[in-house]
């Protein structure tokens, strides 16, 4: 365990941005985590103490500032916490700046979970900045990310033999902060909710990452996609503290999508976000041997868990050779700087001995695979591969 804490700079301190400093302050009394600066462009919360923005009494003696070439030069961070937008070329710029900087990146937009598809040679120039500055980036956050990816993911760690995987997310968006509700269209008319969707700003950014990121991580090839996105149209009015969902309006999304290998359906995930939403859950199916399900009662909180998710990939994003990751790629999410940290813990007897580390487990990785990311039926032909591999 490093003597040090993690120097971390908050950059974005919208609803999330905000509730992730909170939880590095929170956390700051375990040793593992400090918080070394905040990046805003907003007027109103730059030249504010982060205590200030956040309610909290006293001073943290970090101010918000706009300028992040400042911030990033003055703070000398370990990791930046960046949670902006979730658009991937609305954010590259403020990437690239921070992996200049020397940083290690957890980012929560979720264009970023699985670029390789959608954006690549954005993913090709944030991996060669990530590898000339010996620093990690990683698109995380609790979906896409955790719930529908690397949750399936984990399930399948049990099987001899995985035939399909089934994913379903219910999710109560009355509970959630106002921006979400916005993006699932909660208030809107089914004309509006039809007009909006055609922008492509509308619905859950990130299934289709997601779904990508399964088919790697289990080495199948993925042809035909087809992908879902419908109203849920209110069937009685519901009042949250952001909006007003008349009856017979759209109280928000149910979004899908299916991936095939050959003709067969193999991949399936399916999101239900809406206001009003009875009996939230997060469940995994895998149909394969043995059969495997897992179901979150009541759900996987996203807010908090986004936050979680963030803080938790800081210490793991440290210890990757350098490169761009997705979060199935590093090692088995787990809480970071918990609190029972603060207590000095007797070590665990390890009879298998020490693990090594990243660096040893793999050779440096270069820019691309051995196969140069395109040999037949390799787990992992992508256009940028962060793993060197023996594949012929």
């Amino acid at each position: 365990m490093p003597s040090d804490p993690l120097r971390i700079v908050q950059y974005g301190l919208g609803p999330i941005g905000q509730e992730t400093a909170r939880a590095v302050l929170d956390k700051a009394g375990t040793g593992r985590v400090a918080l070394a600066g905040a990046i805003d462009i907003d007027p109103a919360k730059a030249g504010r103490d982060v205590a200030d923005l956040l309610g909290r009494s006293g001073s943290t003696g970090v101010a918000v500032r706009s300028d992040a070439a400042a911030v990033l030069a003055d703070a000398r961070p370990d990791v930046v916490l960046h949670a902006t937008s979730s658009f991937l070329g609305g954010v590259q710029e403020q990437l690239l700046e921070c992996l200049e900087a020397g940083a290690c990146v957890v980012s929560s937009t979720e264009e970023l979970a699985f670029p390789y598809e959608r954006h690549p040679e954005r993913a090709a120039a944030l991996d060669e900045a990530a590898r000339q500055r010996g620093v990690a980036l990683v698109g995380g956050g609790v979906n896409p990310g955790y719930a529908m990816d690397v949750l399936a993911l984990t399930a399948t760690g049990a099987c001899v033999e995985v035939d399909a995987v089934q994913v379903e997310r219910v999710v109560d968006a009355g509970a959630r902060r106002a921006p979400l509700q916005e993006k699932v269209g909660a208030g809107l008319s089914k004309a509006a909710f039809e007009e909006r969707k055609a922008t492509g700003t509308l619905g859950h950014i990130g299934l289709r990452e997601s779904l990508l990121m399964v088919a790697d991580g289990l080495g199948w090839g993925v042809g035909d996609v087809e992908e879902r996105l419908r109203p849920v149209v209110a069937e009685a009015a519901h009042e949250t503290p952001h909006c007003t969902v008349e009856r017979g309006t759209v109280a928000g999304i149910h979004h899908a999508i299916t991936g095939f290998v050959g003709r067969e359906e193999r991949l399936s995930l399916d999101l239900k976000m809406y206001v009003g939403a009875s009996e939230p859950r997060d469940a995994v199916r895998v149909t394969g041997d043995p059969p495997i399900e897992l179901v979150a009662r009541g759900g996987i909180f996203g807010d908090t868990a986004t936050v979680a998710a963030l803080v938790n990939a800081a210490g793991a994003v440290t210890r990757a050779a350098p490169g761009l990751y997705t979060a199935a790629d590093l090692p088995v999410p787990r809480a970071f700087a918990t609190a029972p940290a603060r207590a000095p813990a007797r070590p665990l007897p390890k009879p298998f001995g020490k693990p090594p580390s990243a660096s040893a487990r793999r050779p440096t990785p270069t820019s691309k695979s051995a196969c140069g990311g395109s040999a037949s039926g390799c787990a992992r032909s992508r256009t940028i591969c962060p793993r060197a591999c023996s594949t012929p």
